[in-house]
Protein backbone atom coordinates (compact mmCIF):
# COMPACT_ATOMS: atom_id res chain seq x y z
CA UNK A 1 0.00 0.00 0.00
CA UNK A 2 2.31 2.23 0.85
CA UNK A 3 4.78 1.83 -2.02
CA UNK A 4 1.47 1.93 -4.46
CA UNK A 5 0.78 5.00 -3.00
CA UNK A 6 4.50 6.87 -3.04
CA UNK A 7 6.25 5.82 -5.57
CA UNK A 8 5.18 8.62 -8.09
CA UNK A 9 6.82 11.47 -5.62
CA UNK A 10 9.39 9.37 -5.08
CA UNK A 11 10.54 9.08 -8.33
CA UNK A 12 10.07 12.24 -9.32
CA UNK A 13 11.74 13.93 -6.10
CA UNK A 14 15.05 11.40 -6.56
CA UNK A 15 14.88 13.07 -10.76
CA UNK A 16 14.56 16.19 -9.83
CA UNK A 17 16.93 15.90 -6.90
CA UNK A 18 19.53 14.93 -9.97
CA UNK A 19 18.52 17.73 -12.04
CA UNK A 20 19.43 19.92 -9.15
CA UNK A 21 22.76 18.89 -8.44
CA UNK A 22 23.83 17.95 -12.20
CA UNK A 23 22.12 21.70 -13.46
CA UNK A 24 21.95 24.64 -11.29
CA UNK A 25 25.01 26.80 -10.80
CA UNK A 26 26.04 27.66 -7.08
CA UNK A 27 25.15 31.02 -8.18
CA UNK A 28 21.39 29.90 -7.91
CA UNK A 29 21.40 28.49 -4.25
CA UNK A 30 23.52 31.68 -3.22
CA UNK A 31 20.82 34.13 -4.40
CA UNK A 32 18.12 32.05 -2.84
CA UNK A 33 19.41 31.51 0.27
CA UNK A 34 21.21 34.89 1.22
CA UNK A 35 24.39 34.92 1.75
CA UNK A 36 25.33 31.65 1.92
CA UNK A 37 28.61 30.09 0.38
CA UNK A 38 30.79 27.00 0.03
CA UNK A 39 32.47 26.40 3.61
CA UNK A 40 30.94 29.42 4.98
CA UNK A 41 29.79 28.65 8.59
CA UNK A 42 28.91 31.57 10.17
CA UNK A 43 25.87 33.70 9.44
CA UNK A 44 23.52 36.00 11.66
CA UNK A 45 20.63 35.69 12.61
CA UNK A 46 18.30 37.02 10.03
CA UNK A 47 20.12 34.68 7.30
CA UNK A 48 19.61 32.03 9.25
CA UNK A 49 15.86 33.13 9.81
CA UNK A 50 15.83 33.17 5.92
CA UNK A 51 17.02 29.96 5.19
CA UNK A 52 14.71 28.44 7.39
CA UNK A 53 11.68 29.70 5.71
CA UNK A 54 13.07 29.15 2.37
CA UNK A 55 13.86 25.68 2.95
CA UNK A 56 10.62 24.55 3.37
CA UNK A 57 9.26 26.35 0.95
CA UNK A 58 11.90 24.54 -1.51
CA UNK A 59 10.63 21.19 -0.48
CA UNK A 60 7.17 21.88 -1.11
CA UNK A 61 8.17 23.23 -4.71
CA UNK A 62 10.23 19.92 -5.17
CA UNK A 63 7.22 17.66 -3.12
CA UNK A 64 9.62 15.05 -2.12
CA UNK A 65 8.93 13.66 0.82
CA UNK A 66 11.51 11.90 3.90
CA UNK A 67 12.67 9.03 1.11
CA UNK A 68 13.57 11.79 -1.33
CA UNK A 69 15.26 14.97 0.53
CA UNK A 70 18.04 13.64 1.77
CA UNK A 71 20.19 13.60 -1.96
CA UNK A 72 19.05 17.28 -2.06
CA UNK A 73 19.91 18.09 1.23
CA UNK A 74 23.06 16.89 1.44
CA UNK A 75 23.14 18.99 -1.81
CA UNK A 76 21.83 22.13 -0.19
CA UNK A 77 24.69 21.92 2.53
CA UNK A 78 27.37 21.00 0.15
CA UNK A 79 26.39 24.04 -1.55
CA UNK A 80 26.49 26.40 1.48
CA UNK A 81 23.08 26.22 3.11
CA UNK A 82 23.45 26.76 6.65
CA UNK A 83 22.53 23.90 9.26
CA UNK A 84 19.35 25.29 10.30
CA UNK A 85 18.12 25.75 6.43
CA UNK A 86 18.99 22.16 5.60
CA UNK A 87 17.70 20.73 8.55
CA UNK A 88 14.52 23.07 8.18
CA UNK A 89 14.69 20.90 4.61
CA UNK A 90 14.90 18.02 5.90
CA UNK A 91 11.97 18.36 8.34
CA UNK A 92 9.64 19.60 5.98
CA UNK A 93 8.56 16.37 4.85
CA UNK A 94 5.67 16.68 6.76
CA UNK A 95 4.61 19.64 4.55
CA UNK A 96 4.96 19.03 1.35
CA UNK A 97 2.68 18.46 -1.20
CA UNK A 98 1.51 14.87 -1.40
CA UNK A 99 1.24 15.11 2.45
CA UNK A 100 -0.83 18.13 2.03
CA UNK A 101 -2.92 16.36 -0.60
CA UNK A 102 -3.58 12.88 1.60
CA UNK A 103 -4.02 15.19 4.95
CA UNK A 104 -6.94 17.46 2.73
CA UNK A 105 -8.37 14.03 1.09
CA UNK A 106 -9.28 12.68 4.85
CA UNK A 107 -9.88 15.89 6.52
CA UNK A 108 -10.82 19.03 4.06
CA UNK A 109 -8.52 21.80 3.09
CA UNK A 110 -9.42 23.83 5.77
CA UNK A 111 -7.60 21.30 8.95
CA UNK A 112 -5.18 20.51 5.90
CA UNK A 113 -4.06 23.81 5.95
CA UNK A 114 -3.93 24.29 9.97
CA UNK A 115 -2.06 21.12 10.12
CA UNK A 116 0.39 22.91 7.73
CA UNK A 117 0.76 25.20 9.95
CA UNK A 118 1.54 23.97 12.86
CA UNK A 119 3.89 21.76 11.39
CA UNK A 120 5.64 24.57 9.28
CA UNK A 121 6.01 26.72 12.63
CA UNK A 122 7.57 23.78 14.58
CA UNK A 123 9.88 23.06 12.07
CA UNK A 124 11.35 26.33 11.76
CA UNK A 125 11.57 26.52 15.49
CA UNK A 126 13.23 23.15 16.06
CA UNK A 127 15.99 23.78 12.74
CA UNK A 128 16.80 27.33 14.46
CA UNK A 129 17.04 26.04 17.89
CA UNK A 130 19.41 22.71 16.34
CA UNK A 131 21.57 25.37 14.55
CA UNK A 132 22.36 27.06 17.67
CA UNK A 133 22.56 24.19 20.08
CA UNK A 134 25.20 22.22 17.54
CA UNK A 135 26.84 25.63 17.52
CA UNK A 136 27.23 26.55 21.06
CA UNK A 137 28.30 22.98 21.93
CA UNK A 138 30.49 23.05 18.90
CA UNK A 139 29.48 20.56 16.97
CA UNK A 140 28.05 21.83 13.77
CA UNK A 141 28.76 19.46 10.62
CA UNK A 142 31.48 21.12 7.69
CA UNK A 143 29.52 21.45 4.43
CA UNK A 144 33.36 21.48 3.03
CA UNK A 145 33.42 17.33 3.08
CA UNK A 146 30.06 17.14 1.38
CA UNK A 147 30.72 16.67 -2.53
CA UNK A 148 27.32 14.60 -4.27
CA UNK A 149 28.85 14.54 -7.73
CA UNK A 150 32.13 13.50 -7.08
CA UNK A 151 30.96 10.14 -4.53
CA UNK A 152 31.67 6.60 -6.23
CA UNK A 153 27.80 5.05 -6.00
CA UNK A 154 28.14 1.74 -6.96
CA UNK A 155 30.81 -0.61 -5.07
CA UNK A 156 30.63 -4.17 -4.35
CA UNK A 157 30.65 -3.69 -0.89
CA UNK A 158 28.74 -4.42 2.72
CA UNK A 159 25.62 -2.13 1.33
CA UNK A 160 25.40 -3.76 -1.63
CA UNK A 161 25.40 -7.53 0.00
CA UNK A 162 23.00 -5.31 2.71
CA UNK A 163 20.82 -4.12 -0.70
CA UNK A 164 20.08 -7.82 -2.14
CA UNK A 165 19.25 -9.35 0.97
CA UNK A 166 16.67 -6.52 2.10
CA UNK A 167 15.50 -6.93 -1.82
CA UNK A 168 14.59 -10.57 -1.45
CA UNK A 169 12.94 -9.59 1.92
CA UNK A 170 10.90 -7.59 0.17
CA UNK A 171 10.14 -9.36 -3.06
CA UNK A 172 9.06 -12.16 -0.79
CA UNK A 173 6.78 -9.91 1.68
CA UNK A 174 5.23 -8.29 -1.60
CA UNK A 175 4.28 -11.68 -2.73
CA UNK A 176 3.05 -12.72 0.54
CA UNK A 177 0.31 -9.94 0.84
CA UNK A 178 -0.83 -10.42 -2.76
CA UNK A 179 -1.63 -14.23 -1.91
CA UNK A 180 -2.62 -13.69 1.78
CA UNK A 181 -5.06 -10.42 1.09
CA UNK A 182 -5.19 -10.58 -2.88
CA UNK A 183 -9.26 -10.68 -2.71
CA UNK A 184 -9.90 -8.32 0.11
CA UNK A 185 -9.55 -4.60 0.15
CA UNK A 186 -6.05 -4.04 2.51
CA UNK A 187 -4.30 -3.55 -1.25
CA UNK A 188 -6.20 -0.47 -1.82
CA UNK A 189 -4.63 2.63 -1.49
CA UNK A 190 -4.65 4.17 2.08
CA UNK A 191 -5.91 7.70 0.62
CA UNK A 192 -7.09 7.31 -2.69
CA UNK A 193 -6.64 10.81 -4.35
CA UNK A 194 -7.55 12.56 -7.15
CA UNK A 195 -7.39 11.09 -10.60
CA UNK A 196 -6.88 13.77 -12.40
CA UNK A 197 -4.04 14.59 -10.10
CA UNK A 198 -2.18 10.73 -10.19
CA UNK A 199 -2.83 10.57 -13.83
CA UNK A 200 -0.46 13.52 -14.35
CA UNK A 201 2.13 12.56 -11.76
CA UNK A 202 2.06 9.31 -13.44
CA UNK A 203 3.02 10.64 -16.94
CA UNK A 204 5.67 12.93 -15.17
CA UNK A 205 7.25 10.13 -13.17
CA UNK A 206 7.26 7.56 -16.81
CA UNK A 207 9.30 10.76 -17.96
CA UNK A 208 11.65 10.96 -15.15
CA UNK A 209 12.67 7.42 -15.92
CA UNK A 210 13.04 8.19 -19.42
CA UNK A 211 14.96 11.03 -18.45
CA UNK A 212 17.19 8.29 -16.45
CA UNK A 213 17.30 5.70 -18.86
CA UNK A 214 18.55 8.49 -21.17
CA UNK A 215 21.29 9.74 -18.95
CA UNK A 216 22.69 6.10 -18.40
CA UNK A 217 22.72 5.55 -21.93
CA UNK A 218 24.80 9.00 -22.48
CA UNK A 219 26.72 7.96 -19.72
CA UNK A 220 27.43 4.10 -20.58
CA UNK A 221 27.41 4.87 -24.55
CA UNK A 222 27.96 7.80 -25.70
CA UNK A 223 30.47 9.61 -23.32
Amino acid sequence: MEWKMVWKDVTIGFTIAGIVAALIPDSFFQTLFINSNLGKTDYSFLEILEHVFIGPIAAFLTFIGSMGNIPLAALLFGKGVSFAGVMAFIFSDLVVFPVLRINAKYYGWKMALYILFLLLSSLIFTSIFLHYSFDFLGILPDPSQVSIQDESYFQINYTFFLNITFLIGSVYLIWLGYQKYKDMHYMKEMAPKSKNMETILKYIAILSYIWLLGGLAVQFFII
